[in-house]
């Protein structure tokens, strides 16, 4: 799905530098997010001592906490050094690099509490507890505040970015640039490709906009000559395991990383193990899990979500469900057949943002469809009400799918819930998508929504069904508040 799928990597183990502005622009990057978790820590350490003792000495304490607290913000910025926080193949994209500085934090607690415990040391279980929870909180907000930041420079061309050249046949590296610059955020920057010899031309050519910088004969020369800090290899008939091996022998001294796109794409998460079989780094694939202990627990998860979130927001959908009343003449809710899991149909319930005879003028408004494959959207309808378009813009005219999440109809996490019209006309991948029940948010809810083409949309979609996990879900979730409060693709 995303540049993630560049599942197989390898660095150079010379010590050799890349680019020069590549590696200071990293190097920036890195040394702010020292201070920013330095100044996260400190706060939680001093958070923790004031909760425990308040602004006075700590009487009868064992500690000098005039030692101790600097210490413990030190040991923990090692620690998140040891666990490898600061590695730019982790930063900046990815649950990975939060999942470790949760691994450190947690190891660094139990390492204090056992040594605590070895040496007799009294340690305020409130002092502790305070600082430890409040400093995880802290650093995965840093973290996350520095990465949103990295995101916008490199969506402007600016910032941190890797300047990758692509090596393969040149319909693998079309596929592999197209996939790279869907997600400008991730920071890997095509600058330039080499293809098989047969496809060279006496002069310069292109492939699409990137330039061919040479052929196979000459990698590691061409990735010096344009400034290249990775090379992304794709699939060719020609790179043999041979010549892959020993590309990576002559970048060991140039300090260029080497990235290997499998040619299965699209597969992602706890699906994919490697394996070591006869020296050979085997990447095994499970297949996906639409049954069992994980699903009840989404399925419970859901119901559970829905029910709290109905409670809680019953003042608004009241609020929401009069003023749809008194703006335009018709019904508060609209209730549409859509398809849900196994191709079974079922009622999906919104505020209603249209006229009532919205259906009898879409035959009028067909030729002014703005979007590809199946679906009509348009982004200036004639047919939302006002009150329609604000609900529309802040998703609001959503919430009453929580009832159907509650009935166990869709899930708060899933594909984009279907008309009968468009599973009429799928294909048999697309028909994969009713695998699993359609959710309120998804892949494509946090990825443009209207702004996606149907391959994009349809892409996302297969994504989640193939590789879904409750993490998964969690993350999408809360990307969705993003989502809405930017508003792209809202209309």
């Amino acid at each position: 799905m995303n540049s993630a799928t560049l599942l197989t990597s390898g660095r150079s183990t010379a010590g050799g530098l890349s680019p020069p502005r590549t590696r200071a622009a990293l190097r920036s990057y890195l040394r702010a997010l020292v201070v920013l978790d330095t100044v996260a820590l400190s706060l939680a350490v001093l958070g923790g001592y004031l909760t425990r003792f308040g602004v006075g000495p700590p009487g009868g304490a064992e500690l000098p906490y005039v030692v101790f607290a600097p210490g413990l913000v030190l040991a923990w910025l090692v620690s998140l050094k040891a666990f490898r926080c600061y590695d730019d193949r982790v930063v900046g994209y990815g649950a990975d690099e939060y999942r470790r500085v949760g691994v450190a934090s947690l190891r660094l607690a139990s390492g204090v509490v056992i040594a605590g415990w070895i040496l007799d040391v009294g340690l305020p279980r409130g002092f502790l507890l305070t600082s430890f929870a409040a400093g995880v909180v802290g650093l995965e907000l840093a973290r996350f505040v520095a990465r949103k930041r990295l995101h916008r420079f490199r969506a402007r061309g600016r910032g941190w970015s890797r300047k990758v050249l692509v090596v393969g046949d040149a319909a693998h590296v079309l596929e592999l640039v197209h996939t790279l610059r869907r997600e400008p955020y991730a920071g890997y920057q095509v600058i330039g490709a080499c293809i098989p010899d047969v496809l060279l031309a006496p002069v310069p050519q292109q492939l699409g906009d990137v330039p061919v910088v040479g052929s196979f004969r000459g990698i590691p020369e061409a990735a010096t000559a344009i400034g290249a800090d990775t090379v992304a290899v794709t699939a060719s008939g020609e790179l043999t395991a041979t010549r892959l091996r020993r590309l990576g022998w002559q970048l060991e001294s140039t300090g260029v990383d080497l990235v290997v796109a499998p040619a299965l794409t699209d597969v992602a998460g706890p699906r994919i193990h490697t394996r070591p079989v006869a020296g050979l780094p085997l990447i095994h694939v499970e297949a996906p899990e639409f049954r069992g202990a994980r699903k009840l627990v989404k399925g419970l998860v859901d119901r559970a979500f829905a029910l709290f979130a109905l409670t809680l927001l019953l003042p608004v959908l009241i609020v929401i469900a009069l003023t749809v009343l008194v703006d335009s003449r018709g019904p508060v809710l609209f209730r549409q057949t859509r398809v849900g899991q196994g191709g079974r149909e079922f009622g999906v319930w919104k505020f209603r943002t249209m006229v009532v005879d919205a259906d009898a003028q879409l035959v009028e408004l067909a030729a002014r469809n703005e979007t590809d494959g199946l679906l009509f959207k348009l982004r200036d309808d004639p047919r939302v009400t006002r009150v329609g378009r604000l609900l529309r813009n802040w998703s609001l005219d959503e919430l009453p799918q929580l009832v159907n999440v509650l009935f166990g109809q869709m899930s708060l996490v899933g594909p984009r819930p279907p008309l009968p019209s468009e599973v009429a006309r799928y294909d048999g991948d697309v028909a994969r998508r009713l695998l699993v029940k359609p959710g309120m948010t998804g892949l494509w809810q946090i990825s443009g929504r209207s702004d996606l083409s149907w391959e994009d949309g349809v892409r996302l979609d297969l994504y989640y069904v193939e590789n879904w996990s409750l993490a998964a879900d969690l993350t999408i979730l809360w990307k969705t508040f993003g989502a809405v409060v930017n508003r792209r693709g809202a209309y």
